[in-house]
């Protein structure tokens, strides 16, 4: 019986005992209680409905307690404090969770919460001006663990890349080709670096002639094979760290195909842009905004946000139910426009989510690692991929809250030893691969999980064990809501602490000259539930599951 079981169970036993059982929460809250000796779970379901049900919580928790103890899946339940009901599984319930999860496999801890739902979860959308930086690198990883951990609660996700190919920082990518190509210093207001005199030569390589024709022409020549090149690079960059998208969108093509017009015109004949200075202002303020914004300046020109709002449209166009934006820190100031341009449209700004994630700092032998973009000295996804790996690299970047600045040791993270979150979790899984291959040398048919008797499983590392199990679900459940995928990083590392415990603890496979006995199936059975609840989270970070290490 899991928590969720536990918590059904819960509220079930309220209504029965309850005259008005409308008082009642939506979802009923089983937790763990921090002290082990209180039991298993805890529920504070009493203190939550007692005044509306007008009764004093302690005797409402007395007698949901008192009614608790009679299903047969309940140890004990007993009242404690103000109202608090502590309970205990018996040790076929509580075994239920290891049968649930070998039948289940693969998919234990999936649901189908968010079933019918069409996210579009756009994600690192770094621009075309250079390789991905650790602010991109840092979504790369955790947006793609986002998008699997809303698949496995049943939406149904578009992973999108949004290239800003359009606007000033690719006029001044191509200037700075075109000056590397000429041998010329970099413009002041241009990009430095290798990459750039990497790809002039590349672009010399295809098109000899590049240097020829006026300055328009030439600029024009740079940009189209440079933005070109930098776009095969960075997708084979986030392809080799194991980031799949399955649509590249162009900024330009808002542009090219009138989208933008379009969305514009919109918005006029609604009244929702007005003329001021000579531009158009979009009324950003009556839905949140802190100002109002030009969409169109005095020039004539689109501003950046003309197709922000075009996009906006085009995905609730393409019918998503929900568009989720993952912006580096420095796009605060995007929340609001977004869901403003969202509802200017007619849209529900409920439909835009943007999330922040904060910068990502390198440490090595105690000091920081200096990045700097234009100076040329900049750390791409690629440099930390050499410097750890990409399972240490995903990890490192999945397993903290995106709203906090991240600072990431590459001694810790390139050390093999149980200091290294992703190597103790990584060798969890393995030692738990090891344990299958010497337990089919193992007569007394120990590996027939199937006919294990779980109900022997009643050693207090054990109970640990499986009720850290149990908690899975519950765990994908809040990353998904919450969109916080570091949390299953986190259960990862606490499943593997506690299965270690269990490992050092109970003799899973008989001795030597022992003879197995069924207490070995079912310590084994356990272990295999282990083994399957370690490769789930790690798939839905995006991490490898060793069999060997």
């Amino acid at each position: 019986m899991t928590p969720a079981d536990l918590a059904t169970l819960v509220k079930k036993t309220a209504e029965s005992i309850l005259p008005d059982p409308s008082v009642l929460p939506d979802e009923v809250t089983v937790e763990r209680p921090r002290n082990p000796e209180h039991g298993d779970y805890a529920t504070n379901l009493a203190l939550q409905v007692a005044k509306k049900a007008g009764m004093n919580p302690r005797e409402l928790g007395q007698k949901l307690a008192d009614a608790l103890a009679n299903d047969p899946a309940i140890e004990s339940a007993e009242i404690a404090g103000p109202g608090f009901i502590n309970l205990r599984l018996n040790s076929a319930a509580q075994g239920e969770i290891v049968a649930k999860i070998l039948e289940q496999k693969e998919f234990f801890g999936s649901s189908e919460s968010l079933r019918g739902t069409k996210i579009n979860l756009e994600f690192v959308s770094a621009n075309p001006t250079g390789p991905i930086h650790l602010g991109g690198t840092r979504w790369a990883a955790v947006g793609d663990s986002l998008g699997r951990v809303l698949e496995f609660s049943g939406a149904e996700v578009t992973r999108e890349y949004y290239f800003n190919d359009h606007g000033g920082q690719i006029d001044r990518f191509a200037r700075s080709l075109v000056a590397a190509a000429k041998g010329e210093p970099t413009p002041e207001d241009g990009y430095g670096g290798d990459y750039i005199q990497d790809i002039a030569k590349a672009v010399l390589k295809e098109v000899p002639t590049a240097l020829e024709g006026s300055d328009e022409e030439v600029q024009e020549t740079f940009r189209a094979h440079g933005v070109e090149m930098m776009f095969d690079h960075i997708k084979k960059s986030l392809e080799e760290f194991g980031t799949h998208f399955d649509v590249f969108f162009h900024e330009n093509s808002l542009f090219e195909s009138g989208a933008v017009d379009k969305a514009v015109e919109k918005l006029k004949e609604s009244g929702e842009l007005y003329q001021a200075e000579g531009a158009w202002w979009l009324k950003s303020t009556d839905y949140g905004d802190d100002k109002d914004r030009v969409v169109i300046k005095s020039d004539g020109n689109a501003a950046y946000i003309a197709g922000d709002i075009a996009y906006v449209a085009n995905k609730f166009d393409r019918g998503h139910d929900l568009a989720i934006y993952m912006l580096g820190a420095d796009h605060h100031g995007y929340i609001a426009r977004l869901k403003a341009a969202a509802a200017a449209l007619g849209y529900d700004a409920d439909r835009v989510e943007v999330m922040i994630g904060q910068m990502v700092n390198l440490l090595r032998d105690g000091h920081a690692v200096k990045m700097s973009k234009r100076a040329g000295t900049v750390i791409t996804l690629d440099d930390l991929v050499e410097a750890i790996g990409i399972d240490a690299a995903r990890y490192s970047l999945i397993r903290s809250s995106v709203d906090s600045t991240l600072d990431i040791d590459l001694d810790l993270w390139a050390a093999q030893s149980s200091d290294n979150p992703v190597y103790y979790v990584q060798y969890g899984h393995a030692r738990l691969c090891s344990l299958a291959r010497k337990a089919e040398n193992v007569g007394g048919e120990v590996t027939d999980t199937a006919s294990a008797d779980l109900s022997l499983l009643t050693h207090e590392r054990e109970g640990d064990l499986i009720r850290t199990l149990g908690e899975f679900p519950a765990v994908v459940a809040s990353a998904a809501e919450l969109r916080e995928p570091h949390r299953i990083a986190r259960y990862a590392e606490q499943l593997a602490a506690t299965f270690h415990r269990f490992y050092d603890t109970c003799h899973v496979l008989p001795g030597q000259d022992e003879e197995a006995q069924p207490i070995h199936k079912a310590r084994f059975a356990l272990a295999m539930a282990t083994r399957q609840t370690l490769a789930n989270a790690l798939r839905l970070v995006g991490v490898t599951a060793p069999e060997r290490m």
